[in-house]
């Protein structure tokens, strides 16, 4: 017999790197089933909608008399009009750049970036202005948080309380977001997000409807409210920004989108702009009749908060306050949940952190 052959030994190629490197698509899945804003893909298109209305409508509404009274009838009602349009514009192409690759979804604003400017401009050119603003508006809502929530005791109790500091009122203000934080998604906060835009509805109404009722005063002049060429100049471009100000919530238009469930049937962006539409017509609803309202009745004397203007009746005042405050705490959780999703996935492969501890550091 003839013997076997010994078996021979073919040569594989070594390893390459691509080979030897473990494949991060499923830590990259983990990751998205983990953020608190990607963890949940089963939102509706109202979600959109009430979403919207909590990131763009706060306390700035208040603030548009006092804008309209620096920039007159003619060009108030101008920049107020055209601000609305072309954020609406604006908004619209955020949701059609959501999925505008084929299979891939833009949950974040720095993966948008990183698609437009490459993979480390793109997070050097997003993610530090992002920070700048999202940290920034949640410092704005602290304190107007806080300041709601004096107005509110200080109206109740009038003369008969101790007077109480501001600043520990913004210390019960953050409280409340120390608890809302540990809620797990950006979907779990619907209910307080729904509250929060219904309450914004609530107090802007009363802000135009109570000065429609209140009328217009007997002194009341429509001037510009400088008289000198700078005064003018600069509270021009200050009520540019405060209406500016108060159209700002297009920085968790993604993060929205990324909640809502997309097929190559039926794309998220659908849902989406559906939602953004009633979310237009509520904040025009608000906008329109408390700027134009608020300043028909006060003219340039207006206070940059029309409900300080309105002093009575008092119950109506110490609700509008309350208002405000429950709303600000709705805008203040979608923001600084649309923080942490932005930011945590630079970090978290490292640092293991849960959401909510995330959150939390971040309140």
């Amino acid at each position: 017999m003839r013997p076997a052959r010994p078996p021979t030994m073919e040569m594989q190629p070594p390893p390459t790197a691509m080979q030897g490197r473990r494949s991060p698509r499923p830590l990259e899945e983990s990751i998205e089933s983990w953020l608190p804003i990607s963890s949940s893909r089963n939102a509706k298109w109202w979600y959109s909608a009430f979403h919207n209305v909590t990131a763009m409508v706060g306390a700035g509404v208040l603030s548009l008399p006092y804008a309209m009274s620096q920039l007159g009838w003619e060009v108030g009602v101008t920049v107020l009009v055209l601000l609305w349009a072309i954020t609406l514009y604006t908004l619209w192409q955020m949701v059609e750049m959501h999925e505008c690759v084929p299979g891939k979804r833009f949950d974040r604003y720095h993966e948008l970036g990183q698609h437009a400017f490459g993979e480390r401009l793109g997070l050097w050119i997003v993610v530090p202005q992002q920070l700048v603003v999202e940290v920034g508006v949640n410092i704005v809502y602290m304190v107007t948080g806080g300041t709601s929530l004096k107005k509110f005791h200080d109206t109740v109790c009038g003369d008969s309380c101790t007077d109480i500091k501001l600043t520990y009122f913004i210390m019960i203000f953050a409280s409340c977001h120390f608890v809302l934080s540990q809620l797990p998604s950006f979907h779990s906060i619907s209910g307080v997000s729904l509250a929060a835009a219904v309450m914004s509805l609530c107090y802007s109404t009363i802000a135009w409807v109570a000065s429609a009722h209140k009328g217009r005063s007997p002194d009341v002049h429509y001037g510009l409210r400088a008289t000198t060429a700078p005064g003018k100049v600069f509270g021009f471009f200050g009520a540019l920004g405060d209406v500016a100000f108060a159209y700002a919530g297009h920085n968790v238009v993604l993060e929205i989108q990324a909640t809502i469930p997309s097929t190559p049937e039926r794309p998220s962006k659908k849902p989406m702009w559906k939602g953004a539409i009633v979310a237009y017509a509520i904040v025009a609803a608000c906008y329109f009749p408390a700027s134009l309202v608020g300043y028909w009745a006060f003219g340039n004397q207006v206070n940059d908060n029309v409900l300080v203007s309105l002093s009575k009746p008092k119950w109506l005042i110490a609700l509008a306050n309350m208002m405000v405050v429950v709303h600000v705490i709705g805008s203040y959780q979608c923001r600084v949940r649309d923080l942490a999703a932005g930011t945590s996935p630079l970090y978290v492969t490292s640092n293991g952190l849960r959401a909510g501890l995330i959150c939390s550091a971040m309140t």
